[in-house]
């Protein structure tokens, strides 16, 4: 299993881990895409390609933008 924590948005989560998940698989699974969401694994940045093993804890941290 992975633990999901979306910051500012109080969701917190369990995901079945599989084979060969990324990063950016588990951002779509909690409703973001690589550009509006950066995700720490185990409290260090990580990009979008990198593995996710079993047992991480994964933050997702929506990204801000406007004008």
């Amino acid at each position: 299993m992975i633990r999901i924590k979306v910051l500012g948005r109080g969701v917190e989560k369990e995901l079945e881990w599989r084979k060969g998940m990324k990063v950016a698989d588990v951002l779509r699974e909690v409703g973001f895409n690589t550009e509006s969401a950066i995700a720490r694994i185990n409290g260090r940045v990580a990009l979008e390609d990198e593995a996710v093993k079993d047992g991480d804890y994964v933050e997702v941290i929506p990204v801000v933008s406007g004008g």
